[in-house]
């Protein structure tokens, strides 16, 4: 099982608002999971929880800029991923010997 910390005690160790961070899981921002009415968010999603936290309290970005930031991220992944694709393609069509 993957290791995880409880909404609860994120709220405490990071001084933020409870709706907060459920306005994070309403938006798609967080995938959290319950347990017996309790939710929990994986530890694998503790670096995008931190950066929606930092740019949210300290530089005021509102939950509408939290999810265009989030999904222009996704998109620049997205792209770097397929320009590496495409450059291995081409190194590797390169060092094929011609015929």
């Amino acid at each position: 099982m993957s290791q995880r910390i409880s909404r609860e005690e994120l709220v405490t160790l990071y001084n933020i608002e409870i709706n907060f961070f459920d306005e994070l899981e309403a938006s798609g921002l967080l995938r959290t999971e319950t347990v017996d009415e309790v939710k929990y968010l994986y530890y694998e999603q503790l670096p995008a929880f931190e950066r929606f936290v930092n740019w949210h309290y300290d530089l005021e970005v509102n939950l509408p800029g939290l999810e265009i930031i989030s999904r222009l991220l996704e998109q620049i992944e997205t792209l770097q991923a397929e320009k590496r694709s495409l450059f291995y393609n081409i190194q590797s069509r390169e060092d094929q010997p011609r015929s």
